[in-house]
């Protein structure tokens, strides 16, 4: 096999593994070498035809300068493969009588890793795999959590301070969905069409990133927000509650400040290409970090709102119908806030896990069924909720009682009937409490 087929290969593999990371972009490389070999022809350009030995020139991979003969150059290993094989070593070649000797040791041994191997072709299925997972759980992220908050905003009786809350975070599902399939299909998108002659706007693909960075941090703070709001619920505060700007700014306006900073770090520490690489570890611990802090605080308050729905369970003053309520909420609770809490909390532990199995295991959950955590709210903040369930069977009722009176006219008992049964469902529905309005719609 030639150097520019085990080369080609090797690039395949590497790109397409750390795309599914969002590390690296396929035509990342290719810009890098055209970028490389612009400054080699800038900087030999001018002493090329002085020279008396060996002319400078580009042979493809390194800028080799102007050397006399019996002279031994010896170079470090290109920039870009440093990039994305993270393997630096020393090449040489020697100035002879008859031109430059070909280069020592070979590229792809020295700046390359070995990948044909069974074990490589492993890792390419699973990382195709879960890039096809990540795929399907955004999309039907995105279709039932629109479908949600349809529904949510059609129906002014579900018009409560809980259900504000919901539909913000369904909003943050949304846009980090839409912003992860879009940073994938703009940026890391990589195929046999895959064109990368022209290299997109830097301030579009920062533009990009940066929005993909604010809609990730923002839909952690308002996994937070519910996580408070619930918390402050269980403890039935009735002189004080927070009102829906305070977390609103908790929501969407904590993660603005962490964004503007990371800008800032990006600009002044690694300012490089689209800043889709992390090679510093600061912009990207500023991101990191509020995550962090946001899923320790969710955890808290799980084991918090758990030890409070112990004690009013075992208390004697709840009731039959107080206790249903509860464990019913505790359900809820127990399905939802481990969902956000305990499986983040460990993972984050292991940010960056050495063994290749731990590392897959992570990616797997992070990329793969994490992609389906909007398909999961959507169902248990909207379609297992009983007042939305209650409002839609009300809705079809009347829909179904005004349909047969459209059919037969002169049947006017059925329109009145369907009037006062709309007006008793009505009646039933605003007769309930507030706690149970907002506890047992969780």
């Amino acid at each position: 096999m030639s150097f520019t087929h085990r080369l080609a290969l090797r690039l395949l593999i590497f790109t397409f593994i750390l795309t599914v990371n969002g590390m690296f972009s396929p035509c990342q490389f290719y810009w890098e070498m055209q970028k490389a070999k612009s400054d080699c022809q800038t900087e030999l350009q001018p002493n090329n035809s002085t020279h008396a030995g060996c002319h400078g020139e580009w042979d493809n991979v390194s800028c080799w300068p102007s050397a006399a003969v019996g002279d031994v150059l010896t170079l470090h290993c290109p920039t870009p493969f440093l990039l994305l094989f993270h393997k630096n070593g020393n090449l040489s070649r020697n100035c002879t009588e008859s031109g430059w000797s070909t280069v020592y040791p070979d590229y792809i041994i020295t700046c390359t890793s070995t990948l044909e191997t069974p074990e490589t072709t492993k890792r390419l299925v699973f990382y195709k795999a879960v890039q096809i997972l990540s795929n399907l759980g955004h999309s039907l992220s995105i279709i039932t959590l629109l479908t949600s908050t349809i529904i949510i905003c059609l129906f002014r009786r579900l018009h409560c301070m809980r259900n504000y809350i919901h539909l913000n975070l369904f909003v943050s599902f949304i846009l980090r969905a839409v912003a992860v399939l879009v940073k994938d299909t703009l940026l890391f998108s990589y195929g046999e069409t895959t064109d990368c002659s022209q290299q997109p706007s830097l301030v579009g693909c920062k533009a990009s990133l940066i929005f993909f960075q604010y809609f990730i941090l923002a839909n952690f703070f308002w996994l937070l927000v519910e996580g408070l709001y619930l918390h402050t619920l269980l403890l039935v505060l009735p002189t004080y509650s927070f009102r829906l700007s305070i977390y609103m700014l908790i929501g969407w306006g904590i993660p603005l400040v962490f964004i503007v900073a990371w800008i800032i770090c990006r600009i002044y520490m690694e300012d490089m290409g689209c800043w889709e690489m992390n090679n510093t570890p600061i912009p990207n611990r500023v991101i990191n970090w509020p995550i962090m802090a946001s899923i320790i605080i969710n955890f808290i308050l799980f084991i918090s709102i758990i030890r409070i729905l112990v004690q009013k369970l075992r208390s004697c003053d709840v009731g039959g119908n107080d206790q249903c309520q509860y464990k019913r909420l505790a359900k809820s609770t127990l399905l939802l806030i481990p969902l956000f809490g305990v499986y983040y909390v460990v993972f984050f532990y292991l940010m960056e896990p050495e063994n290749e199995n731990v590392k897959q295991v992570k990616i797997f959950f992070d990329l793969g069924l994490g992609s389906f955590q909007g398909l999961i709210v959507a169902v248990l903040y909207c379609f297992l909720n009983s007042e939305v369930q209650s409002e839609l069977r009300r809705t079809w009722k009347c829909f179904s009682v005004k349909r047969c009176v459209g059919q037969d006219f002169r049947l006017h008992s059925v329109n009145q009937n369907g009037t006062e049964s709309s007006t008793q469902c009505s009646r039933n529905s605003r007769a309930q409490s507030i706690l149970q309005t907002e506890i047992t719609g969780l």
